[in-house]
């Protein structure tokens, strides 16, 4: 339940933050050098890297959650312990991928 939960939850939060930061960007780039220039500063500060992390981690979170989703809607995985296995993999993969997306960020060598 708490997987179908996040799910929903990581969903609605990337569409909503993540077209806000879309748009906001976009004007940005449209506004000019200056309005670019604080985009660009807020983005990088710390608050704006703590928002890119949830944001990937939100991602990969509904990514994971959304192959359990798949495979569940194959008819497989429904035995409980399997179950339970899985919903708890989907946060520990999801976990272990945004480690390693900021790693290669950070980096460079993405």
């Amino acid at each position: 339940m708490a997987v179908s939960i996040m799910h929903r939850v990581t969903g609605n939060g990337l569409a909503t933050v993540g077209a806000m930061g879309l748009v906001w960007w976009l004007m940005a780039a449209a506004m000019g050098p200056d309005a670019y220039a604080t985009f660009v500063k807020c983005a990088t500060s710390p608050i704006g890297y703590l928002v890119m992390a949830g944001l990937s981690w939100f991602f990969f979170q509904h990514l994971c959650s959304g192959l359990r989703h798949f495979v569940l809607d194959l008819g497989a995985g429904y035995e409980l312990k399997n179950n339970k296995i899985w919903s708890l993999l989907t946060f520990v993969f999801s976990m272990l991928l945004t480690i390693a997306f900021w790693a290669a960020i950070c980096t460079g060598k993405f």
